[in-house]
């Protein structure tokens, strides 16, 4: 067990939804968090990370620090979300070693695995096929996170893991209609129907399954992979369940009283069609999300209401 009581805990990306969450987690463990604006420090130049990280001499680092966006977004900018997310990367990991950090938590995504891998998807489907083009940037740069910090475990026994969640959503999402993921864009077009009384678009058939975790419970999640994990395969975090985008709206229109009309636009892309994830090993390691959907729409909504977004 890695003990966070009285160390130094950088999580870069605090400002983030992950990284926030994170943040609010680890006021129970005893440390001293560590973190840094992007005004101070751009994240994708090296010497100005090493340079910080050696003034501050963090002990532990979560690397939550990432360009992020929706199937528009990646699709629209796909240097942005390679180039930056690859910079972001290197210069934290391997600022890492350079600064003799002791532990390090990579935190990646499930977009990562294989367009049609098989479900639900173990964290040994990496590499074993296509990715899904809408995002295939962003995959990348998170596949090459992961060996890099693999890298450094196999080359110089550092202790750095990494952690897979699954789609995320909560306080501090993502709620530009341009640029969000799907939690997020549903409760921003089902409030504004219900506003108008008028219907709800939703892009593509509906018919996708998706997964989804409450961001508190990722944070969660992570700090126990933290404490508990030391080990050189990337672990998936989610809740091992799924639904429909169909069903999902209609629970968000649920959550949010109004039962008006849905239109399914099916000149948008439906993306990957299934992505659950195979949870077993972090199961296995001790931990099982806490957050039931219906909850953690709820306050995510709630989070919208009062300015916790961006």
């Amino acid at each position: 067990m890695y003990d966070l009581t009285g160390k130094r805990v950088w999580v870069a990306g605090h400002r983030g939804m992950v990284g926030s969450a994170i943040v609010r987690r680890l006021t129970t463990e005893g440390c001293d968090v560590l973190t840094v604006d992007r005004r101070e420090v751009d994240l994708r130049d090296q010497a100005g990370v090493l340079g910080w990280m050696c003034d501050n001499r963090p002990d532990a680092i979560f690397l939550a620090a990432a360009k992020v966006g929706g199937i528009l977004a990646n699709d629209s900018h796909p240097v942005d979300f390679l180039l930056d997310n690859l910079l972001i990367e290197t210069a934290i990991i391997s600022g890492a070693h350079q600064t003799d950090v002791e532990k390090l938590l990579f935190l990646g995504s499930s977009c990562i695995y294989p367009k049609l891998a098989p479900q639900p998807i173990t964290e040994d489907a990496l590499l074993t096929g296509p990715l899904e083009s809408t995002n295939e940037w962003y995959a990348i740069s998170k596949i090459a996170g992961i060996k890099l910090a693999q890298a450094y475990r196999r080359q110089y026994g550092r202790d750095y893991i990494s952690a897979m969640p699954t789609n995320l959503y909560g306080p501090g999402d993502n709620f530009d209609l341009q640029s969000s993921h799907v939690m997020p864009a549903l409760i921003r077009k089902v409030e504004a129907a219900k506003a108008g009384g008028g219907e709800v678009v939703v892009w593509g058939t509906g018919t996708p399954r998706r997964e989804f975790l409450y961001v508190d419970d990722c944070a969660d999640a992570c700090v126990y992979l933290m404490k508990n994990y030391s080990g050189y395969h990337h672990v998936n975090v989610g809740t091992g369940e799924d639904i429909t985008i169909a069903d999902l709206t209609k629970l968000v229109m649920d959550v949010l009283e109004y039962d008006g009309p849905i239109v399914y636009d099916k000149s948008k892309p439906d993306g990957t069609p299934r992505k659950l994830m195979d949870v077993s090993r972090l199961a296995e390691i001790g931990w099982r999300a806490s957050t039931p959907l219906r909850d953690g729409i709820a306050h995510s909504y709630a989070a919208y209401q009062t300015g916790n977004h961006r």
